[in-house]
């Protein structure tokens, strides 16, 4: 016999709490999906893992960020080139809010 992790009920409180609704046909579908996620979840619990160390990812990283440096940035005059309108070395555009 198949174990139950999640019910018909619970999957049907969580739509609710996520504002989703399902039809029977998609409940139905939606709960066995569940259930063998869940009862994957307890497969890949009994494996020992107690000579693992932790990890946040699967492969190794390096530190992606560049050195902070101060670089020339463009001239107003050529950022506001092709703007339809400018004013006071600005971008000039509609009023939005009264």
């Amino acid at each position: 016999m198949e174990n139950i992790k999640i019910s018909k009920d619970e999957v049907a409180h969580v739509a609710h709490l996520a504002r989703l609704e399902f039809g029977e046909t998609e409940m139905e579908k939606f709960t066995a999906q569940l259930n063998d996620i869940l009862l994957y979840m307890d497969k890949l619990n009994e494996v020992d893992t107690s000579g693992v160390a932790p990890m946040t990812h699967a492969i190794a990283q390096k530190n992606a960020f560049r050195e902070d440096a101060v670089d020339p940035s463009l001239p107003p005059e050529d950022a506001l080139a092709n703007a339809p309108a400018a004013r006071g070395g600005c971008f000039q555009v509609p009023k939005v809010i009264d």
